[in-house]
């Protein structure tokens, strides 16, 4: 399969239910209460799939990757308040290994796309 938008890659996919999924939490929980928290998990893990799309658009592999670490580094962010929102009691056990599980796998799969992407001779098509 060819990748034609950012909307194809499965990575941006993940992290899109994964932000779905955090707001969803937010409403059900009284993390939505917490506003500065809440905002910041926002924030954070929309910040993930918006450095995929930007470093997609970007037309170039190497600008690529760097928004890809980028995006990773927001996504430890969002795990980061993961585990503050649970300490703060704002989610039960079954919530937090959950939300716990989707980062790490959401990680992993950044993670192997950085790796196929430097592997890669395709430099994108800024360079034609």
């Amino acid at each position: 399969m060819t990748i034609k938008r950012f909307e194809d890659l499965e990575i941006w996919q993940k992290a899109r239910e994964l932000c779905k999924k955090i707001r969803g939490v937010a409403e059900q929980t009284s993390l939505g209460k917490d506003f500065s928290l809440k905002d910041q998990i926002f924030r954070s893990s929309g910040s993930v799939m918006d450095n995929i799309a930007e470093g997609f658009e970007r037309d170039g592999k190497k600008e690529f990757i760097n928004f890809l670490y980028i995006a990773k580094g927001s996504l430890g962010e969002t795990r980061s308040q993961v585990h503050r929102s649970f300490d703060a009691n704002h989610f039960n056990e079954e919530t937090y290994e959950d939300l716990l599980n989707d980062c790490f796998n959401l990680s992993g799969k950044i993670a192997h796309f950085i790796s196929y992407l430097s592997a890669s001779k395709f430099d994108g098509t800024k360079k034609k």
